[in-house]
């Protein structure tokens, strides 16, 4: 069993940035890959940003650029820094994490875009 904790949402204004952390713990797991998804109200939830154990990265295409996942191998911890926020990515983001052949879900944090 695997319990993610998710931190960093927050409101910012456009423009603005944030940093996303979420940490896993548990016993007798192995990551495969640690990502981040988001929703926003009245859409599908998404991929915004995925990062594998051998480190090869997988963005969407609206946050390229702008943001970044890394991953603290060490700490099994996943952070996602969200430069240059826009209005529309404002959701709620959850941290995702696949050990073995379970894809384990944060709770959700929201992050809010608004002048």
């Amino acid at each position: 069993q695997v319990q993610l904790v998710e931190s960093g949402g927050g409101e910012v204004q456009p423009g603005g940035s944030l940093r996303l952390s979420c940490a896993a713990s548990g016993s007798g797991f192995t990551i495969y890959a640690m990502g981040w998804y988001r929703q926003a109200p009245g859409k599908q939830r998404e991929l915004v940003a995925l990062i594998t154990s051998s480190a090869g990265t997988n963005y969407a295409d609206s946050v390229k650029g702008r943001f970044t996942i890394s991953r603290d191998y060490a700490k099994n911890t996943v952070y996602l820094q969200m430069n240059s926020l826009k209005p529309e990515d404002a959701a709620v983001y959850y941290c995702n994490v696949r050990a073995g052949f379970v894809n384990y879900w944060g709770q959700g944090i929201q992050v809010a875009v608004s002048s």
